[in-house]
């Protein structure tokens, strides 16, 4: 078993992504807001406020994604089908996929219900 994580700086394409994720069969992931580490720095600790300036062009939100998978090469896919759709993530400030063992997962999954 996997956690699969896709940090995605460039929030108009999460439509894309999920789509990506139903067609390869992964049906229950976790959505989240997040917030990078710099610009948690330059607005809410003082100290740091002066790295305002060299966030200039850069994402200060974006989307988390997880999602247990049983396939390693997910990730992979995940970007290949992205890239067919005009979604390429090797681009600088578009995100990232990121493949991590798991030795052990408790609980149970809830089911996706499309209505």
């Amino acid at each position: 078993m996997y956690l699969l994580m896709i940090v995605l700086h460039r929030e108009e394409f999460l439509e894309d992504v999920l789509a990506v994720l139903v067609e390869l069969g992964v049906t229950d992931a976790t959505v989240i807001d997040s917030e990078s580490m710099g610009a948690v720095l330059a607005y809410k600790v003082p100290i740091f406020a002066g790295l305002r300036f060299d966030l200039k062009g850069g994402r200060r939100y974006s989307k988390t994604i997880f999602a247990l998978v049983e396939d390693k090469e997910i990730g992979d896919q995940v970007v290949h089908l992205l890239k067919e759709t005009d979604v390429d993530l090797e681009i600088p400030g578009t995100g990232m996929v990121i493949t991590i063992k798991v030795e052990s997962a408790l609980g149970t999954p809830s089911e996706l219900t499309l209505e």
